[in-house]
């Protein structure tokens, strides 16, 4: 063996010897997170009066961060910035503060995420462990990377997607690979560790599409005109996506521009998301939207079905989630990202004759691209989530709702590597 190999194989050794520990940390405690969130949601199904307290748990949400929480507020953009920039570091308390934080507003109804709950605990217990081997410069931002890859791949068990995504989600546009390794190693560990602890994830399945010919079929691989309807319902999917970034970020600066009494945001948003939830007449867009309250509710899995969504879901989980997080609450937007495509999807599988649940698949996954500025990871999800068949419509939809949502995302600690188009460099 040369000098060069020995080295990588050293580089290998010691990097995966490195985030085994912090990996079966993440995936231990990511665990113990989608068992409780999961308990607190069933809670306030079979509680709902708790709907009428979610002002007063946005107070409780405020005080948490103004009294202990404080330097680990800015949450996803934080970690993005160290991982950037090393600076004063991810605090230990981001990982409590923000279990709990989330658990509070799950049990109350706020409508968010997890991804941002998982991404936080796999950054601030990478930055413990990396204080403790005494890491710093590029070996602190690889930890890091490799700690938002482990809690993203543990918490929607797909650690190919982890991986990719806490590489790709840095810089739009380039990705650098000298943390894809451990990344992948730790999203792995991850994943296995939540499945060790029996916690299990929801499983979605697309409908076979039955074979039939199509124009030109005898000598066109695919179908051209679902490839058609896949660019201009994905164009869509793209508009979504820049719709929320837009609102999550504006209703945030609205609020802050209203109130100067800062604990007044919370209870504002609170009464909003109470006062909607009577003016539509259900509960349905509260929380996370992956089990049904009741029959019939609209959830992520109802999406995949004809039938299983109203044709304005989308749109009211989109006016949910932007008011929940803009005003203070905890939680991520992901899995309400999920939920947003999904029904849009199903809404335009109607409107342009196509398969309901393949479309409910290709929205689930392209919002998130276009919101998040991730289309590759985005793609590597699809193929986990829904098996590698329909791997070309994922890469359409992805990357086609990836230039259609423009400049924004939502995270603003997302730097600009290489603009969407050519046009944009002027």
């Amino acid at each position: 063996m040369s000098a060069e190999r020995i080295g990588l194989l050293k580089y290998l050794l010691r990097w995966t010897v490195l985030v085994t520990p912090v990996a079966i940390a993440i995936g231990s405690m990511v665990a113990g997170f989608l068992w409780l969130l999961t308990a607190a949601i069933h809670f306030r199904f079979a509680h709902t009066w708790l709907l009428f307290l979610l002002p007063l748990a946005g107070i409780l949400i405020h005080f948490i961060y103004q009294w202990v929480g404080k330097s680990a507020e800015k949450g996803n953009n934080l970690i993005i910035e160290e991982i950037h920039q090393p600076g004063g570091g991810v605090p230990k308390r981001m990982a409590p503060i923000i279990f709990i934080t989330t658990i509070i507003t799950h049990l109350f109804g706020g409508s968010a995420g997890r991804e941002g709950t998982a991404v936080q605990i796999g950054g601030s217990i990478a930055g413990m462990f990396g204080n403790w081997f005494k890491l710093t410069g590029a070996d602190m931002r690889i930890m890091l990377t490799a700690g938002v890859a482990a809690g993203f791949g543990a918490v929607f068990g797909t650690p190919l997607t982890g991986a990719i995504f806490a590489l790709e989600v840095l810089t739009i546009g380039r990705i650098k690979y000298d943390a894809l390794l451990p990344a992948l190693v730790a999203s792995v560990i991850g994943d296995v560790t939540v499945g060790v602890w029996g916690v299990h994830h929801t499983a979605y399945h697309i409908a076979v599409l039955a074979p039939t010919p199509y124009f030109l079929s005898n000598y066109l691989p695919v179908d051209a005109l679902l490839v058609l309807k896949i660019m201009l319902a994905s164009a869509v999917f793209g508009l979504a996506s820049y719709l929320f970034s837009v609102l999550v970020h504006q209703v945030k600066t609205l609020f802050l521009r209203l109130f100067k009494i800062t604990w007044l945001i919370p209870v504002v948003g609170g009464l909003i998301i109470i006062g909607l939830t009577f003016f539509i007449g259900k509960q349905d867009y509260l929380s996370l939207g992956v089990d049904p309250q009741y029959p019939g509710a609209i959830t992520i899995p109802s999406a995949f079905h004809a039938g299983g969504a109203d044709t304005w879901s989308w749109l009211w989980k989109t006016i949910y989630t932007t008011i929940t997080i803009g005003t203070g609450f905890k939680g991520g937007e992901v899995t309400p990202l999920f939920y947003i495509g999904a029904t849009l999807g199903n809404t335009l599988s109607v409107l342009l004759n196509a398969p309901v649940s393949l479309f409910a698949a290709l929205g689930f996954i392209a919002v998130f691209a276009g919101a998040t500025n991730t289309p590759l990871a985005c793609t590597f999800m699809g193929i986990e989530l829904f098996g590698g068949q329909y791997a070309l419509f994922f890469a359409i939809a992805c990357f086609t709702a990836y230039l259609f949502s423009g400049r924004s995302g939502i995270y603003s600690a997302q730097r600009m590597g290489i603009p969407k188009w050519t046009r944009d460099k002027e």
